[in-house]
C-alpha cells in the first residue's frame, strides 16, 4: 500500500471539508459533554480541537510564504507522490480505519493551555479558531492546484529532520487530525458509557 501513495488536492479537500463538517456537528454537543474526560489526565474535546490549531499554527506562515514563492503551472493540478521517509512520517500520523496506531505522546509545544473547564466564550473560541485554522488550510490547499509543487520544501514542526513539500505537509496535517478525530469519537463514546 505505501508504495501507491498519490496525493491529490481533490481527495484532501474532500477529507478537509469532511472534517470541518463532522467538527461543525460537535458544536451542537453540551459543554458537559465537551468537558467531558475519559480519565484524569486525558484531553477533553475541546483540547484536542486546541492541540489541532497549535499543530496547524507551526505551518501557516510556512505554508503561505512556499505558497508565494512557488511558480504558476499551466498543467492539471498536481499530483504529488511522496519520498520514502517523508511518506513514513506521514503514515505514522494516517488513522487506520478507526484505530489509531503508534499512539504517541505529544510533545510541550503542541499542548493545549488551556482552563479545567470551560465556558461558553471560551468554547466558542476554540471551535472558532479550529475553523479558522482549517478553512487557511483548504484555501492553501486550493491555491496550491495551480502552481508546480516540486522545488520548494518547509521544514516540518517536527525539525529539520523532516522537510515537507507543500503536498506532503496538506497530507500530514490532514492526517493528523484525522486521528485526533478518531480520538475526539473515542472521547464522546466514552461519555456516554
Amino acid at each position: 500500500v505505501m508504495s501507491k501513495l498519490l496525493l491529490t488536492p481533490e481527495n484532501q479537500l474532500q477529507r478537509l471539508n469532511h472534517l470541518l463538517h463532522a467538527v461543525e456537528t460537535l458544536k451542537e454537543k453540551d459543554t458537559t459533554t465537551l468537558n467531558h474526560r475519559p480519565h484524569e489526565n486525558a484531553w477533553n474535546v475541546l483540547e484536542v480541537l486546541e492541540h489541532l490549531s497549535i499543530a496547524y499554527a507551526m505551518y501557516d506562515k510556512k505554508i503561505e510564504t512556499a505558497l508565494s514563492q512557488l511558480r504558476t503551472s499551466h498543467e492539471e493540478p498536481w499530483v504529488f507522490r511522496p519520498r520514502f521517509w517523508n511518506r513514513f512520517v506521514i503514515e505514522g500520523q494516517r488513522p487506520k480505519g478507526n484505530k489509531r496506531p503508534f499512539k504517541m505522546k505529544t510533545l510541550k509545544k503542541f499542548e493545549p493551555q488551556l482552563e479545567k473547564t470551560f465556558t461558553q466564550a471560551a468554547v466558542e473560541n476554540v471551535f472558532e479558531k479550529f475553523q479558522k485554522s482549517y478553512s487557511k488550510l483548504k484555501a492553501s490547499i486550493l491555491v496550491s492546484r495551480n502552481k508546480e509543487m516540486n522545488h520548494k520544501r518547509i521544514t516540518s514542526a517536527i525539525g529539520p529532520i523532516v522537510k515537507f513539500h507543500l503536498p506532503e505537509a496538506f497530507e500530514f496535517l490532514i492526517c493528523h487530525a484525522e486521528r485526533h478525530k478518531i480520538q475526539i469519537d473515542e472521547i464522546l463514546s466514552s461519555h456516554k458509557g
